[in-house]
């Protein structure tokens, strides 16, 4: 393309401008007014090949789009984009062939990837497309729209009774790669085959000092494995790493691992911005819009089964229609699950964007006018970020998906609580905290609870004594935290251990953690995945909830609390750390809240062997729970309401954002 000395480049700026801001036709207009004093301008035609793109007018896109290759045919964007034009205008076979050459182009990008999977799997063709998004995964594991898309794949293959099997080694997908074993290393993490994972990424690490500053993220990839494993040999020394890498700039380590292992709110938001950090995207500017009804879209990958959609679907349905357009943006798969369906319904308009690129989803919120974008996912799996970084509305909000600092620019709140983002914390956010009362956490009153209690011994618990439950994800224990454990179930007889945890090899590395502990292994319980409503029902079996630290139980705590199980938390210095304490405040069971691990160790152990003392609790958190503004959806809705109308009308007035508390209402 033409570059510093196009007379041009005045003109093209003024239109990308234009385009950005949604003013089309007078982008368009400056666009033809170079392409009238050079028809062959190659950035000219590719800028109105993408305009007309957008706007539906694919036939005059692929004509732009082909003439700009005509003078310039090594663009590999271009053809990306032309292949885009001529899928959307029904041409595949044009549109494969275009992709091809994008890709002969450049070997590395990842968008193409995407877009033929996208394709072969229209096609019919899974097999091709999962080879193409693990191209993708290989080139930028953490690629959001890969993500969502392979886990799309695999889940329509699963429902079509499809086994749908990887046949691709990554070895052989990037034979020039400097490292083949940290390239499979990586690819076996993304399958969650986390021993080979971790066997190969010790195995590269150790062989030569150099490998851990040549392959940076190897090391956060081994902590993760590890994790994974409840394998704690050596870690501390690769956290050591991790941390210091962090101080030094050096990006070791994904965000939402460091949660699971860090307490330190100031390198997690460190973390976050050396792993994202500022991209050439160009945020689009918007104009206010005098009055009317306020526009907000909801991100996720998660509107499906899952617990974001456990926690929110009430929320979305009790939202204020009067005030409010809700919408909800979903890049994740559609499961065909009764939650799917009664997200579907929650929503003034409910859009799957899961096939469309950064790009389109931007253009489309910007078209419809989206007053705030709330992002539910953050830095977990399947996020799409890329959208965030474009401004894709005035007002952009983090939200209960990822607890804590996405450190990015253009994200301007993050709606938090006292407890979890206490004021003090605020240097540690890069968004701006919008205080709401209560907990930050909306609960559904709607989570059914099984009516069927099993019997103990159908989930493999004795008959008689003391049953301590933790059903966090297993890779949020750690060592620390697993010793308290163990020293508990020696101080009371005949208690056990009840985990929720299905990879065997970390049962195996938790059973051995129980014997060097002097613990018989068979104390610990280890209960199956089952559907929500039984899951609930059987927390009656247990008597107390043991927390995680420095990850807290999130969703998981929220359930153990709806199902009236009391739950102990150790309240940690991060936000991930602080959620169980903010549930436990908001639901009037602040004595179950302790800071420091030697006072947790000591309350757990008086509980368990003073029943009166525990049935106490039990019955306040019975008493409680149907009025306590925890489980009070309405009170929720109305406080998270009033923060965004909060936030809209200080754009709206021309202020910037800034730190504020939503004052609580006196009754529900």
């Amino acid at each position: 393309m033409q570059h510093g000395n196009d007379p041009h480049l005045p003109r093209l700026r003024q239109a990308l401008a234009l385009q950005k801001q949604g003013h089309l036709a007078d982008a368009e207009a400056q666009l033809h007014a170079v392409l009238q004093a050079a028809p062959n301008h190659a950035m000219a035609l590719h800028l109105l090949g993408v305009l007309c793109a957008s706007t539906g007018r694919y036939a005059q896109a692929v004509q732009a789009l082909q003439r700009s290759l005509h003078s310039q045919p090594g663009d590999a964007t271009a053809h990306h984009n032309l292949a885009n034009a001529l899928r959307a205008s029904g041409d595949l076979h044009g549109a494969q062939a275009a992709c091809d050459e994008a890709l002969r182009l450049h070997p590395a990008y990842v968008s193409a990837y995407c877009t033929r999977a996208a394709m072969a799997q229209q096609r019919g063709l899974p097999a091709d497309a999962l080879d193409d998004l693990n191209r993708a995964l290989a080139i930028d594991p953490g690629h959001g729209q890969a993500q969502a898309l392979k886990q799309g794949l695999l889940q329509a293959a699963r429902a079509g009774g499809l086994q749908l099997v990887d046949r691709t080694d990554p070895r052989q997908l990037w034979p020039h790669a400097d490292h083949p074993l940290y390239r499979l290393a990586i690819e076996m993490l993304a399958q969650r085959q986390f021993a080979p994972a971790a066997q190969m990424l010790e195995r590269l690490l150790s062989t030569d000092l150099q490998m851990a500053q040549r392959y940076p993220r190897a090391v956060g990839a081994l902590v993760q494995a590890k994790q994974h494993l409840c394998d704690w040999t050596g870690l501390p020394r690769w956290l050591a790493m991790v941390e210091a890498g962090l101080a030094a700039g050096v990006e070791h380590i994904q965000p939402f691992v460091l949660l699971a292992c860090c307490d330190q709110p100031a390198l997690q938001l460190r973390c976050a911005q050396i792993f994202d950090p500022p991209s050439g995207a160009r945020p689009r500017n918007h104009t206010p819009r005098a009055g009317g009804r306020i526009k907000v879209a909801y991100l996720s990958a998660d509107f499906h089964e899952h617990a974001t959609a456990h926690l929110m679907a009430g929320l979305f349905e009790q939202h204020d229609r009067k005030d409010f357009e809700w919408v909800a943006l979903s890049f994740g798969p559609d499961d065909h699950s009764p939650m799917r369906q009664r997200l579907q319904r929650a929503f003034d308009a409910f859009v799957d964007v899961s096939g469309w690129s950064d790009a389109q989803v931007v253009d489309w919120m910007c078209a419809q006018e989206i007053d705030i974008a709330v992002d539910l996912k953050g830095h977990t799996h399947g996020a799409r970020t890329g959208i965030l970084k474009h401004k894709p509305a005035p007002i952009v909000v983090n939200y209960l998906g990822y607890p804590g600092t996405l450190g990015m620019a253009g994200v301007d709140y993050i709606l938090g609580d006292p407890v979890v983002t206490p004021r003090s914390h605020q240097s540690h956010y890069s968004e701006h905290i919008a205080q709401l009362p209560d907990s930050y956490q909306v609960n559904d009153r709607l989570r059914h609870i099984g009516t069927d209690t099993p019997a103990r011994t159908d989930e493999g618990l004795p008959a008689q004594g003391f049953v301590f439950a933790s059903f966090n994800a297993h890779y949020k224990i750690t060592s620390d935290v697993f010793q308290v454990w163990m020293r508990l179930l020696l101080r009371v007889p005949g208690s056990v251990l009840w985990l929720l945890c299905e990879d065997e090899q970390a049962r195996q590395n938790l059973r051995r953690a129980a014997a060097d502990q002097g613990v018989d292994a068979n104390r610990l319980v280890f209960a199956t995945r089952a559907p929500l409503s039984q899951h609930l029902a059987r927390h009656r079996l247990a008597d107390l909830f043991l927390d995680t630290l420095p990850c807290n139980a999130h969703t998981t705590a929220s359930d153990a609390l709806w199902a009236g199980l009391p739950v102990l938390t150790c309240c940690g210095q991060a936000f991930a750390g602080r959620v169980a304490a903010s549930l436990l405040t908001a639901v009037g069971l602040p004595e179950l809240i302790t800071h420091s691990l030697s006072d947790y160790e000591h309350l757990a152990g008086q509980l368990a062997t003073h029943p009166e003392q525990l049935q106490a609790l039990q019955r306040r958190l019975r008493d409680n729970r149907d009025a306590a503004p925890l489980f009070d959806t309405t009170r929720s809705a109305r406080h998270i309401e009033q923060a965004y109308r909060h936030m809209v009308e200080r754009w709206r007035q021309g202020l910037p954002p800034q730190p504020f508390t939503v004052t609580p209402l006196t009754a529900s």
